[in-house]
């Protein structure tokens, strides 16, 4: 598909269009025809890497053609906006197809897209020489061979010389387009020679792309994206990461490359992965005057590219390149398994033993019986004489068979360590390696191994042996492990409490599990089959322990524990104290121990205080009922307690007075109450005149009349006064009070 555009060579009106920052411009190139008349066909190639989501092409491309006497001296014959012929492709564009390797299979990794332009303009007859010139950014930001590749555009332009307007000359036209993707470690030749159609001499060579736009604004700014025009010449190479990388050795120095400068075959073996901008010229001569170059500026992809056709079986070793290893130990019928493919290219296989039966197998696999133990050769060959044909070597060793066998040496009834003997016999000569597994996560690699069981039961033991030629052997045996433990051994060593005493019998006897036959004897009548059981002893006394153990193979063993268990009587906290009746006027309580069976003493007075005397003293510096508590401890460690409560009742007493001689003598002065105040609280005292008026109150018990209204001013005539008291007593008791307060002069 192309898209063409026609351009007159008047300025058309410039169209302002929006650009897109595309960062996955991977090549172009442009070319000329002349039509005569001084009128040029100029041709544009644009490719992009159509896996960038990036901007599209553009629409239309913005053409700059300048008119220079030298490379700095040039003046501009303006902006070409080229306007898009109809076209049947509503994508306008065309997918460039990936490169077929013959036996290679190519990653789908690369989609390269292909654009256009076309347009026509005439140049009139000049001794200076027409640069035609488009630019655009910006290259993919994965290229690996350049400095700032994303910010980093290109320049596609041709010169058209005062020699080739004379001779109405054309640009050579490349023949191909170089593939998308190359592979990694793989020789390429590539055709990438041009057309001339005046029939010129053409020389090719390695040249450097050149840059072009920036990521910068738009319109006529030089660094802009698209730049609008394109601007004048000169134009700089893009930067190579040297010296690494360079124009000649655009994939790296040790990936070499090369043009042939007379047929333009491109010779490359890539040995690194990754995207590298490229660069070829082409240059026509007539006569020996050069006439015009072509610089084609393009993107090679390497990637690892995999066989079409590889040659596999499943082996014990790679043993070099296409060269497999297939062990065995004592099998002389091997069954080989393809493991070539894609199964969809193999159209024939060939198995070759010269050594073994059959001789030939055109299957996929192969099954061959070999004579006897020794070392045999053969190969795989796939699609035999056809161009993707693939082979591998197979050496196989048969070596002489091993075979594992072991006896087990000990007494049923003792618990000792197991001997294991190894009785194991290798063809090859001896056992290199043993590997025992006793089934009770015991492991060892001795020839012959003692283990000592912890638990008695059926265990499962495994020897696997290896001899010099890895060859190994497994085999399997039963061994019962029962033994009587050597010691009877329980818990606690001796045991002293009080009824009822409950002791916890712990056997650590070993080995002994739930097969075995227990039998306890508490002596007191009571017997138990628990292992280790727990027994109540609901009398007091001195008791002996017999224990018996029998294995599930009939091994027994017994022992008795003399006077084993003490039970004491059980200890009775009992206590008294005095007064009956406490109060804040009488805090201090006596208490006196009455308990039996007690060889220590504690005490919890309620108020947080405490004692361990037998016979305490406590002083209670409040109020209340508090709940005492006596702990008393048997000299077993046995524990009783007994609880009581304590009441230290609050008292609170006041008492009024009936008359007062306010005369300041210091004698008698105020009128107030006297008593115990501790804890009283709503207190109020009010006296008021024969009038009924209130000449004196307080809240505060401890204050007094001093014969005054309200303590203040004149005295107040003698007389008697109506007095009034209320107040709340020991525990929310209401208390009110009336009388007589007589002045006396």
């Amino acid at each position: 598909m192309k898209i063409r555009y026609t351009s007159l060579f008047i300025v058309l009106a410039f169209i302002l269009s929006t650009n897109l920052y595309a960062k996955h411009i991977i090549g172009g190139v442009m070319s000329y025809e002349c039509l005569g008349n001084n009128m040029y066909k100029i041709t544009l190639k644009v490719y992009r890497d159509c896996a960038g989501g990036g901007a599209g092409f553009d629409s239309p491309a913005q053409i700059g053609i300048y008119r220079c006497g030298t490379a700095i001296n040039c003046s501009s014959l303006g902006q070409f906006n080229a306007i898009q012929e109809p076209n049947p492709n509503p994508l306008d564009i065309s997918p460039i197809a990936p490169p077929y390797y013959q036996c290679l299979k190519v990653p789908p990794i690369v989609c390269v897209e292909e654009a256009i332009y076309v347009f026509t303009v005439t140049l009139a007859k000049s001794n200076e020489s027409y640069y035609v010139v488009y630019q655009r950014c910006c290259r993919n930001n994965s290229i690996s061979n350049i400095v700032d590749p994303a910010n980093t555009g290109a320049t596609f332009m041709v010169e058209i010389t005062p020699d080739a307007q004379a001779l109405c000359n054309s640009s050579p036209v490349f023949n191909n387009f170089p593939p998308t993707l190359i592979c990694a470690n793989q020789l390429l030749e590539f055709d990438h020679s041009a057309t001339d159609k005046d029939g010129d001499q053409l020389v090719y060579s390695l040249c450097s792309p050149l840059k072009g736009g920036g990521s910068g604004g738009g319109g006529n700014n030089c660094n802009s994206v698209t730049p609008n025009p394109a601007c004048p010449p000169p134009y700089d190479d893009v930067q190579y990461i040297l010296p690494t990388f360079s124009f000649d050795k655009p994939l790296g120095v040790s990936s070499p490359i090369s043009i042939d400068p007379f047929t333009g075959k491109l010779t490359v073996k890539p040995t690194v992965l990754g995207q590298f901008v490229v660069g070829v010229c082409v240059s026509e001569y007539r006569n020996g005057v050069l006439l015009s170059t072509v610089r084609r500026d393009f993107q090679f992809n390497v990637a690892d590219c995999e066989p079409n056709v590889v040659a596999d079986i499943q082996k014990d070793l790679l043993i070099g390149t296409k060269k497999f290893a297939v062990n065995t130990c004592a099998i002389k019928t091997i069954t080989f398994i393809n493991k070539s493919g894609p199964a969809s290219e193999i159209n024939s296989y060939d198995w070759v033993f010269p050594e073994g039966n059959p001789v030939h197998s055109p299957t996929a696999n192969a099954t061959v019986t070999f004579p006897s133990p020794g070392i045999f050769k053969g190969i795989m060959v796939l699609n035999g004489g056809s161009a993707c044909s693939d082979t591998s070597d197979i050496i196989v060793t048969i070596y002489p068979e091993i075979h594992a066998n072991f006896v087990s040496d000990y007494d049923t009834c003792k618990a000792e360590p197991v001997l294991f003997n190894d009785l194991s016999i290798a063809g090859a000569g001896k056992v290199q390696k043993w590997y025992w597994d006793f089934g009770d996560k015991g492991l060892s690699n001795l020839k012959n191994p003692y283990n000592g069981f912890k638990k008695p039961g059926t265990y499962k033991v495994k020897l696997s042996v290896v001899d010099i030629n890895g060859c190994t052997d497994s085999i399997n045996k039963i061994v019962k492990y029962y033994p009587v433990p050597p010691l009877i051994n329980i818990q606690p060593s001796s045991f002293i409490g009080c009824v009822p005493g409950t002791v916890v019998f712990t056997n650590l006897s070993k080995p002994i599990d739930n097969s075995y036959k227990i039998n306890w004897d508490f002596g007191d009548g009571t017997n138990s089959t628990q292992i280790s059981p727990s027994h109540i002893y609901d009398s007091a006394g001195v008791y002996s322990i017999k224990l018996d153990i029998t294995s599930p193979i009939g091994c027994k063993t017994s022992e008795t524990f003399n006077s084993y268990i003490t039970i004491e009587p059980r200890p009775v906290a009992a206590f008294i104290y005095t007064p009956d009746n406490p109060s804040n006027l009488d805090p201090e309580v006596k208490f006196k121990d009455l308990s039996s069976g007690a060889s220590a003493w504690g005490w919890d007075f309620g108020d947080g205080g405490r004692s361990i005397i037998q016979n305490p003293i406590h002083v209670y510096s409040d109020t209340g009922m508090f709940v005492v508590t006596q702990y008393i401890t048997h000299k077993s460690g046995c524990v009783d307690s007994l609880s009581k409560i304590v009441d230290v009742k609050p008292i609170i007493k006041y008492f009024m007075p009936n008359a007062f001689s306010p005369n300041g003598d210091g004698v008698n002065d105020e009128f107030k109450g006297a008593g115990v105040f501790l804890g009283m609280i709503d207190f109020e005292m009010v006296i008021w005149n024969r009038w009924g008026q209130t000449i004196f109150e307080t809240k505060d018990p401890a204050r007094g009349w001093d014969g005054r209204v309200n303590n203040a001013g004149n005295f107040v005539e003698p007389g008697i006064y109506v007095c009034s008291i209320k107040y709340t007593g020991e525990r929310n008791k209401h208390f009110e009070l009336k009388g007589y307060a007589t002045v006396v002069r």
